[in-house]
């Protein structure tokens, strides 16, 4: 699991290498721009039940740490996915199906789903 350090917290929060190379674009490119947003997720299965959002912003350290010491393949649609929920009042969700393409109207599972889903892709340590 790859990390994702946020501000002068200690503690990151762990997230699958291949979901975190993604974020790490939108992020960077949101940023690099600028823009403010939010960043959410479902807690992992070894927290307590919730959610967890924080404001992303320019002046807010962050530093990306992955396990694999190759790059790993990005999805341009999953990017573009990503990006559109990022410019969204709703902000970037971890809780985005990695292997589902886009449905009309939707970039993220069933909520039946997403629960399960994020749990395997967004853990905070």
């Amino acid at each position: 699991m790859a990390k994702l350090y946020y501000g002068t917290t200690t503690e990151p929060i762990s997230i699958d290498d291949r979901m975190l190379a993604h974020v790490k674009v939108v992020v960077a490119t949101k940023l690099r721009r600028g823009e403010s947003f939010t960043l959410s997720w479902i807690h992992g299965a070894d927290e307590p039940a919730g959610r967890s959002t924080i404001w992303l912003q320019p002046s807010i350290p962050l530093r990306f740490v992955f396990d694999s010491e190759q790059p790993e393949a990005l999805d341009q649609n999953l990017l573009k996915r990503m990006a559109n929920d990022a410019n969204s009042s709703r902000g970037l969700s971890l809780d985005i199906s990695m292997d589902e393409p886009a449905q009309p109207g939707s970039a993220t599972r069933p909520a039946s789903q997403g629960a399960k889903a994020a749990r395997s892709l967004a853990r905070a340590a």
